[in-house]
């Protein structure tokens, strides 16, 4: 197909390039010129000056960006994607954004024509480069069916889970299991090293047994080691947890121990610790000692 891809972050330049990999016509956008000219240098493609010159005949535009306002200014802006979208193509946004603004796009895109699925992604910078995100889609059956195969270039699942805006509900579940993971496991660590014991040989152990999960077979070792250059960023999980806590006092569901982690989030940023990835909960635990 002759698709678009607008946001070379580091989820979108490999995402497109994986696109471009399987044999698709790909045109990208990136607001930061560089960048773009940076994926031609690896991928066969093309580059627009705009998102609507990148949307122009395109069959289905991908957008990956930061947040709602950044999605709604790359898409219904004067320039934007549906400036230059065709009746019958299709937007499928992966931005991490609000349900909110899925159901509106998807309103907008129904006016005029277009398909539209809001498309969150799971599995981070190393999901996104090895081509096995897990995608979580709201939309109608038609549209996720035209889009799906071109989806599967990066994924390793993609599921149609309801109507506009599911999508981004179902990644809200997904930070949430995240949050709550992770604060586990950096209470286990730090236990473990108080105890006295051999860390690591602890979860060498145990995460072959109930308490294993991804979280620990990736993380572990890498708390231990105090190093959290790894994943996805304190300030974009706050941002997630944000919009988590935002549409639970919206629909009424209880979220205590995610609005606790987020405030431990908050104490890391104070840290210092705003681009350390996720794991770094641990390092609030180990400040002098203590909690």
């Amino acid at each position: 197909m002759k698709v678009a891809f607008v946001g070379l972050g580091v989820m979108g330049f490999p995402m497109a390039g994986h696109l471009a990999n399987a044999g698709h016509e790909v045109c990208v956008y990136n607001r930061t010129a560089a960048r773009a000219e940076k994926w031609l240098e690896t991928y066969k493609g093309s580059r627009a000056e705009t998102p609507q010159a990148a949307a122009q005949g395109a069959e289905i535009v991908f957008t990956c960006v930061g947040n709602d306002a950044d999605l709604r200014e790359v898409v219904t802006g004067e320039q934007g994607v549906f400036a230059g979208l065709a009746a019958g193509a299709i937007l499928v946004d992966h931005t991490t954004a609000s349900a909110d603004i899925a159901r509106e796009l998807d309103a907008i895109a129904t006016e005029r024509g277009f398909g539209f699925l809001d498309a969150p992604v799971s599995g981070g910078q190393a999901g996104a480069e090895n081509g096995v995100l897990s995608v979580m889609v709201g939309g109608n059956d038609s549209t996720f069916a035209t889009a799906e195969s071109v989806i599967d270039c990066f994924a390793k699942s993609s599921k149609l889970l309801g109507p506009a805006g599911s999508g981004q509900l179902a990644k809200m579940v997904n930070q949430i299991c995240i949050a709550g993971l992770v604060q586990g496991l950096a209470e286990g660590v730090h236990f473990a090293q108080q105890a006295g014991l051999d860390a690591a040989a602890v979860f060498d152990v145990i995460q072959h047994g109930a308490a294993g999960s991804w979280q620990m077979i990736n993380r572990n070792q890498t708390m231990i080691n105090d190093e959290f250059d790894f994943g996805f960023a304190v300030d974009w999980m706050r941002k997630d947890l944000d919009i988590a806590l935002s549409e639970a006092r919206s629909n009424g569901a209880q979220l205590p121990v995610t609005g606790l982690v987020d405030q431990f989030y908050a104490d890391v940023q104070g840290m210092g610790g705003n681009r350390w990835d996720t794991s770094s909960l641990v390092k609030r635990l180990n400040r002098n000692g203590q909690s």
